[in-house]
């Protein structure tokens, strides 16, 4: 299918329900998805993509200060905003969508983490996952950055990619050219037979390795790992750095 003609998702799933542990301070009294940078939070900022990327119904996770994510998010017009409540207990990011999964519709859909944060390259970077979408080949499609020229990182990277696009993971004490962004597509059939209760999303990511059907994108423009409160000073350098 070509990218012309290709369906772009229509449904997403937010992930805002983590308890922000390192972003202490802030999160003492603020989750995690509503701590702003360059005056917006950073829920609104991964939602605001979403709609310009042409999602029509977005389901958000709340666990932490779940009634201020609540709130918060419900102020929102379009897109429709679902929100799949998880104050009794915190599902982790495998378990967290599965619950949310008769919200998400039978298509593939955007799965992304309310602290994903980037500056755009030339492209939408939720716009190249949905061009670059194989249903014949793929389970899912992971944003992935560079970890060389990342704001905020400091880790040693997650995956390979091969030419086709194919992912492996990074070997043990060994460094991976790229990371994941917290962006991508899956397909329903991705969670098929998946545990119940809390699982991290790792879990399915190594079974859709071992069938050859996880595959990444590289992204365009600047991944901003927002993941500390110094994390923020530097996104917001660098934000004002590329409006200059």
């Amino acid at each position: 299918m070509s990218a012309s003609d290709h369906r772009r998702p229509t449904h997403a799933m937010v992930l805002a329900a983590g308890l922000g542990k390192r972003m202490r301070p802030l999160t003492a009294t603020t989750p995690k998805p509503l701590i702003e940078v360059a005056g917006r939070s950073l829920v609104d900022h991964g939602i605001a993509k979403l709609e310009a990327a042409g999602v029509e119904v977005c389901v958000v996770n709340v666990h932490y200060l779940a009634d201020l994510v609540e709130v918060h998010v419900g102020k929102w017009a379009a897109p429709r905003i679902v929100v799949s409540d998880e104050r009794a207990a915190l599902l982790e990011t495998g378990g967290g969508i599965v619950k949310a999964l008769p919200h998400l519709g039978a298509e593939p859909f955007y799965v992304y983490n309310s602290d994903s944060f980037w500056i755009e390259g030339i492209r939408s970077n939720l716009d190249l996952l949905a061009r670059r979408w194989d249903d014949a080949t793929m389970d899912g499609l992971l944003l992935l950055s560079p970890t060389v020229g990342s704001i905020g990182y400091s880790g040693a990277g997650d995956f390979l990619m091969d030419e086709t696009g194919r992912l492996t993971r990074r070997a043990e004490r060994r460094i991976a050219p790229f990371a994941y962004a917290g962006a991508a597509i899956f397909h329903p059939r991705f969670f098929r037979d998946a545990p119940t209760g809390a699982f991290s999303l790792n879990r399915l990511f190594d079974r859709a390795l071992a069938e050859g059907r996880l595959y990444g994108q590289r992204m365009e423009g600047v991944w901003l790992h927002v993941g500390t409160p110094q994390a923020i000073v530097e996104a917001e350098r660098a934000i004002a750095e590329s409006a200059d």
